[in-house]
């Protein structure tokens, strides 16, 4: 069953003075595995729906599959993940995904997260201001979870 209805286009991403969103596709693999992997022990345990990732032994094929899989996602109207890249689109500095909720009471979960290099230049908040900005405005939910933001790990998991 589709996480969006139809009828209901999922909106296309953001752009900033510091940052652009756009769908996650395959290719953007060179981009998203350079920034997992230079940042395999700060990401690691952040985004609540994957345990234990991202991995040091994490392949550029394994990254491919992943990304062909949020692709896959989008089209099913599933769950939607979204690059955040540099506004000339070179670098990618995060991630951000809107899947359907694992707790009760919400009608959508929101995780990101940022590359290692940028976790003290502002951006991951900048980030997060933009993501709740642009989901209240652009998107279908009435109540959204942010993992990781407004819940602290014990608290999430103690959630029904």
């Amino acid at each position: 069953m589709p996480f969006l209805p139809d009828g209901i286009a999922p909106p296309y991403g953001i752009e900033t003075d510091r940052f652009r969103i756009h769908p996650l596709g395959m290719d953007d693999t060179l981009r998203d595995y350079d920034a997992v992997m230079t940042s395999v022990d700060y990401l690691k345990d952040r985004y609540f729906n994957a345990p234990g990732w991202p991995t040091h032994d994490l392949t550029f094929f394994q990254d491919l599959i992943d990304l062909t899989w949020h692709y896959k996602e989008r089209q099913l109207r599933r769950s939607f993940a979204f690059a955040v890249v540099n506004p000339d689109e070179s670098v990618q500095v995060g991630c951000l995904y809107v899947d359907p909720p694992s707790k009760e009471g919400f009608d959508a979960e929101v995780s990101m997260w940022v590359r290692a290099s940028e976790k003290d230049t502002g951006l991951d908040e900048e980030l997060y201001a933009s993501v709740r900005k642009w989901i209240e405005d652009e998107w279908p939910f009435e109540k959204v979870a942010y993992p990781g933001r407004e819940y602290t790990r014990e608290q999430w998991d103690s959630l029904p």
